[in-house]
C-alpha cells in the first residue's frame, strides 16, 4: 500500500475493484485523430464530429475548429474550454482538428489526503507503470490549492502556425477550487504525433472554467490511472493536412514550447 493512501479497508475494497474491473474490460485503445505535427503546423479545421468522438471513447482531450479553446471529455460528456477561462457543454455537431479518446478503464487507484505537487503525483504514475513505452491514461478528481491554465483563442485564416498564436495566449489561475483533471502521458518516440510526456486539462468542479494545464497542485482527492498499449490514428485526407510540413526541423523543441 502506497504511503499515499489511507489505512482504511474502503480504499483496498475500491482499489481491488478498479483492478478487477480492468481485468475483465476488453483491451484499452487510444483513438486519435490527426497529428500534434499538423496541428503545429496550423492544420485548425477537422471533419471529425464531437459525436464521432464519443463513439471512439468516453474520455479525452484536444481541442476544436478553428483553435476555438480547449476540449476536456469524461464520463461521456464533453466540454468546450474557452479563451475567458470559461467552459461549456460541447455541441454534439462541433467538429475537432485534433483530439485523442479512449473509453477510462484504469488499474491503479490512490487516495491522497494532503498536499501533493504536480511532480509527485507523476513519480506516482511513473512508479507504477514503468516503461516509457506504454500509453497512461489519467484522471484526479478532488480539490486543488492551485491550477495554472492556458486557452488557445479561436483563430481565422489565414492560420498562423500554433507556436505564433501561443506568445499572446491568456492564462488564469484557479485557486482552491474542487475539480476534474484529465491527462495523458505519452511516450517520447510518439513525439509529433501526439504530444510526448504529460498533457492534462482541467476542469472545475461546477464545469464552468478550466483549461489547458500549465501547473497545478493538489490539497486532497483520488488518483486514477492505467495504461494503454493500442493507439488508432485517424489521418484526415483534405488538402491542408496533405500540404501541411508535419516533420519540422525543430518539431520537438516548439512542441514543449507550445505545451508547457
Amino acid at each position: 500500500m502506497s504511503n499515499y493512501v489511507t489505512d482504511c479497508s474502503c480504499e483496498d475494497q475500491l482499489k481491488h475493484t478498479v483492478l478487477k474491473l480492468a481485468q475483465d474490460a476488453p483491451e484499452s485503445v487510444i483513438y486519435q485523430t490527426s497529428l500534434m505535427s499538423a496541428l503545429l503546423s496550423g492544420v485548425y479545421d477537422g471533419s471529425t464530429r464531437i459525436a464521432d468522438l464519443l463513439r471512439k471513447g468516453d474520455f479525452g482531450l484536444g481541442t476544436f475548429n478553428r483553435l476555438d479553446g480547449e476540449l476536456i471529455a469524461f464520463d461521456s460528456q464533453v466540454y468546450q474550454l474557452h479563451s475567458d477561462g470559461t467552459a461549456h457543454p460541447a455541441d454534439p455537431q462541433q467538429k475537432t482538428p485534433f483530439a485523442v479518446m479512449t473509453f477510462f478503464k484504469p488499474q491503479h487507484l490512490y487516495q491522497f489526503e494532503r498536499p501533493v505537487s504536480r511532480e509527485e503525483i507523476h513519480r506516482v504514475i511513473d512508479s507504477e507503470i514503468t516503461s516509457d513505452n506504454q500509453f497512461c491514461a489519467l484522471r484526479i478528481s478532488g480539490r486543488f490549492s492551485r491550477v495554472e491554465t492556458r486557452t488557445v483563442p479561436c483563430q481565422c485564416r489565414p492560420y498562423r502556425s500554433m507556436p505564433e498564436v501561443l506568445g499572446n495566449q491568456p492564462t488564469f489561475t484557479f485557486s482552491q477550487r474542487g475539480g476534474e483533471l484529465i491527462g495523458f502521458r505519452t511516450p517520447q518516440y510518439m513525439q509529433g504525433i501526439n504530444v510526448a510526456g504529460y498533457h492534462e486539462h482541467f476542469i472545475t468542479d461546477d464545469r464552468a472554467g478550466g483549461g489547458h494545464i500549465l501547473d497545478y497542485a493538489l490539497e486532497k482527492g483520488t488518483l486514477t490511472f492505467g495504461a494503454i498499449s493500442k493507439l488508432v490514428v485517424d489521418l484526415p485526407q483534405d488538402s491542408d493536412f496533405l500540404n501541411a510540413n508535419l516533420n519540422p526541423a525543430d518539431l520537438d523543441a516548439a512542441i514543449r514550447a507550445v505545451e508547457s
